[in-house]
């Protein structure tokens, strides 16, 4: 059981704000010395893991391109398309992008979108273009605006992608399952996850609109 310490290791890590990077480093080798890894070992698999994923060569060719965009102008280039729209609000843009988010994760187009490439840099300075249009300069709100922003990513990608056949979600359940003695296939539990993606995506919406409906109240009463 000393092996989980480094789940401990990571919730306490994020609860107090420290670096992630730092955080998932300890906690590995936390997990890795509670396993019984010499320092040496435990680094040589830090090594080889990076070296299979290519993390370390993607994230060099990711960086600059995120750099460049942003340094060129593209949340002000969102913002402004956002603004030029008529009727734009934020409870449809964001109800627009679950949808596309639910469809694509449903594909297996998992990596398209995401925090870093779509939400930070695109999503939420469009949907803060979208509450100032509807005339909320409130800045807790518009934090609000992006935090919902954040979400609707993570509820599009969680309750999308269980479609999928091959993701690992599903796979695990089937081997779960089969555990217990339940043999499913993944296409049957693939299917049973389209009823819950179109509730995660009703329920969503309708916070989505009440978002809608208290920024409008805010601007009548003003």
């Amino acid at each position: 059981m000393w092996v989980l310490a480094g789940i401990v290791v990571i919730a306490g890590g994020f609860l107090l704000r420290f670096n992630p990077l730092l955080v998932i480093i300890a906690s590995a080798a936390v997990t890795g010395l509670a396993a019984g890894l010499d320092p040496v070992k435990i680094l040589a698999t830090f090594g080889h893991a990076f070296n299979e994923t290519r993390y370390v060569t993607a994230i060099y060719m990711v960086l600059p391109v995120i750099g460049l965009l942003e340094r060129r102008g593209l949340q002000a280039r969102a913002r402004a398309l956002v603004a030029g729209l008529r009727g734009a609000t934020v409870g449809r843009l964001l109800t627009g992008y679950l949808l596309f988010r639910q469809v694509t994760a449903a594909l297996g187009l998992v990596s398209i979108a995401g925090p870093a490439q779509t939400v930070r840099p695109l999503l939420a300075p469009m949907a803060e273009a979208a509450a100032e249009s509807q005339g909320s300069t409130d800045s807790d709100e518009v934090e609000r605006v992006k935090a919902m922003a954040a979400a609707t990513d993570t509820v599009g990608l969680f309750f999308g992608e269980d479609i999928f056949l091959a993701v690992g979600s599903i796979l695990l359940m089937k081997g779960v399952l089969e555990g217990y003695g339940i043999a499913l296939e993944p296409f049957q539990l693939s299917v049973w996850a389209i009823p819950t993606a179109i509730a995660a995506f009703v329920i969503h919406g309708f916070r989505l609109w009440l978002l809608d409906r208290r920024l409008s109240a805010r601007r009548a009463g003003r």
